[in-house]
């Protein structure tokens, strides 16, 4: 693979998961759904937990590829660095519109998200991607998960330390800044809250990581084989971890990061020895590249189309496919690839129209 060549495995890796974010966000129904497509109801990872560390993860992977060449431009850094910061502030926007739309009750928004917490990843991985090498980045990677494990499990708090829903330390800190602009107002925590953001960013490194090994001159089969063996390692050392720290990604726990770190690695490998080696490109990859290159829209409209047919017509069209299935839990997930379908055909027009919304 020449280091000018567009990953499209990255582009296809992102389209799936952006792809299993909207079945999964969007269920006929919320009380019938299966048990793959719920998250975790507290510790234990789930084929639906697996959705935003990959969302990271490929954020850590782009900045690599797309700041190669910035890296060793030393004196144009801190206008790299700006141009990174208001992209970043953008991105945190747009999560902030999300969170209040359409009500827009500002003096209760919600502040922290999916996109805010994507936004300050970017920021912090692309800065130490510009700043650090591999082994600093490692280091640091790995120093931010020992002491959030350390601080969460060790440090006392005034009820005793546990890690229970709203009982814990990340919840602790929650409930003293974000008062009223967390996820729930009757919680006292947010799943992408401050505390656990630090580790989440330690997602996004393990993708930079990955980026900068696809970027080096080894022969591509032994990328792949790289990529096999660190992520299975991953994946048994969080399993390890979790006997004594669970895996949780309300938490975003330190043995959740690197067992999704592991699972990523993993599935990158195939997709860049199918797409990027054996140069296997059929029409069936198509549509996860549209959605792969229009993730930002596909988000928004998503985020928008949600509310709206769920305000209108969700429930009628829910009930109708009930009523022909007999099923319920099938007639909610016939809902979310509906919804998703609907969802592809402006990305599709997008795509082939060669437009592309960037941040």
């Amino acid at each position: 693979m020449s280091k000018q060549d567009r990953l499209l495995s990255l582009d296809i890796f992102r389209g799936i998961t952006m792809v299993g974010m909207i079945i999964v966000n969007d269920p006929g129904s919320w009380s019938y759904i299966y048990a793959p497509l719920e998250h975790a109801e507290w510790h234990g990872c789930t084929p639906t937990d697996l959705v935003f560390p990959f969302f990271l993860f490929i954020v850590g992977v782009a900045i690599c590829l797309s700041l190669q060449k910035a890296r060793y431009e030393t004196a144009h850094h801190s206008g790299r660095i700006w141009h990174i910061a208001k992209r970043s502030m953008i991105l945190f926007a747009i999560g902030l519109f999300l969170n209040t739309f359409p009500v827009f009750d500002i003096a209760n928004i919600r502040i922290p998200g999916v996109l805010q917490r994507i936004a300050i990843a970017f920021l912090a991985c692309a800065v130490l991607f510009l700043k650090t090498n591999w082994k600093t980045q490692v280091s640091i990677g790995v120093g931010v998960l020992v002491v959030y494990w350390l601080i969460m499990s060790v440090l006392p708090l005034p009820h005793g330390q546990v890690l229970e829903p709203g009982n814990n330390l990340a919840a602790f800190v929650d409930s003293k800044i974000l008062t009223g602009h967390m996820w729930s107002a009757t919680k006292t925590w947010d799943p992408e809250g401050l505390l656990s953001t630090f580790p989440a960013i330690v997602t996004g490194m393990i993708g930079m990581l990955a980026g900068q090994w696809l970027q080096s001159d080894r022969d591509p089969y032994e990328k792949v084989v790289g990529f096999f063996v660190v992520g299975n390692i991953l994946m048994v050392l969080g399993l390890f971890w979790d006997m004594s720290f669970p895996i949780n990604k309300a938490l975003w726990t330190s043995s959740y990061v690197i067992y999704t770190g592991g699972i990523a690695l993993n599935l990158l490998a195939i997709l860049f020895w199918l797409l990027d080696i054996k140069k296997w490109r059929g029409s069936f990859w198509q549509p996860f590249q549209a959605f792969g290159m229009n993730a930002i829209f596909a988000y928004i409209l998503a985020g928008i189309m949600a509310f709206v047919i769920g305000s209108t017509i969700q429930q009628p069209i829910f009930n109708t496919l009930k009523d022909l299935t007999g099923d319920a839990y099938l007639s909610s997930l016939m809902f979310a690839l509906m919804f998703t379908a609907l969802m592809f055909i402006p990305v599709w027009i997008m795509y082939k129209k060669k437009i592309f919304l960037k941040v």
